[in-house]
């Protein structure tokens, strides 16, 4: 699934291709994304609306429109947006005053399109916990102190610190040289505050290297992040630990694989 990274990184190359560009017409290709409302409505409403503003809030992707409603997009595991998009494969195709197609591809049809009055009132955005750049080191060490889950999961749950997900809980975790399963009222102030500029480094560092394409994602120009080379931990099972040379371990978590160095990582 997009995390911080990479949704930041679309939001950034649509604000320089479409923002300010009218939406002329829809082409649903498939319904099954479009969550509200109607898709013959979804059509209808967008025609003729000019996109003034490119919002996102922890994953989620939000274009503010001229009517004064906004087009809510989330991801989820394998949505796209490919500009200029060549119809192949999507889902959804928005016509643009350009003369070009943004298109909004989602192989698994989870992904879900909202046309809504106010994306703030969404309950999945009232749910959310704070950005990891909202907040400061103080705070994130209050927000751990009484919490004893484990640390991994903990900071992949989307109401407690938002944005982050597997890969870059994972990555780090190990710059931080914390094991994935350590409670997370166990850990030190110290631990804690290293933790935290880990977490903020390594979103930066990976929307500088313009995400991490390890499934469906891609920049809407269609091409891979370059962040998967920097990889330290994820998706090297059975590898060599790039620090100490012991091999990457996986293990579940959380109902996820999660990726650490059994020495390392403590």
């Amino acid at each position: 699934m997009p995390e911080l990274p990479e949704v930041e990184i679309i939001k950034r190359e649509l604000e320089k291709v479409a923002l300010g560009k009218k939406i002329t017409g829809v082409t649903v290709h498939n319904p099954k994304v479009i969550r509200e409302p109607s898709p013959d409505k979804f059509k209808k409403e967008l025609s003729g609306l000019t996109i003034k503003n490119i919002l996102r809030r922890a994953k989620l992707l939000i274009l503010e429109l001229s009517n004064g409603k906004s087009l809510a997009i989330h991801l989820k595991m394998t949505g796209q947006l490919v500009y200029p998009g060549s119809g192949q494969s999507t889902r959804v195709s928005f016509h643009l005053s350009d003369g070009k197609n943004l298109d909004f591809n989602d192989q698994r049809l989870f992904a879900e399109l909202r046309l809504i009055d106010d994306w703030r009132a969404l309950k999945f955005v009232q749910g959310l916990g704070p950005e990891p750049f909202d907040i400061t080191a103080r705070q994130f060490k209050e927000m751990l102190s009484a919490k004893k889950t484990k640390i991994k999961p903990l900071i992949m749950d989307q109401t407690f610190i938002s944005g982050i997900g597997n890969i870059y809980a994972a990555e780090a975790l190990f710059r931080a040289k914390i094991h994935p399963e350590r409670a997370a009222n166990s850990l030190s102030d110290k631990e804690k505050a290293l933790l935290f500029k880990e977490i903020k480094d390594t979103l930066k560092e990976a929307i500088k290297h313009k995400g991490s394409s390890v499934d469906q994602y891609v920049q809407v120009s269609g091409q891979p992040g370059g962040y998967v080379k920097f990889h330290k931990v994820y998706g090297r099972e059975g590898k060599p630990c790039l620090v100490c040379k012991a091999l990457v371990k996986r293990i579940a978590l959380g109902g996820r694989g999660t990726y650490f160095c059994p020495k390392c990582q403590k």
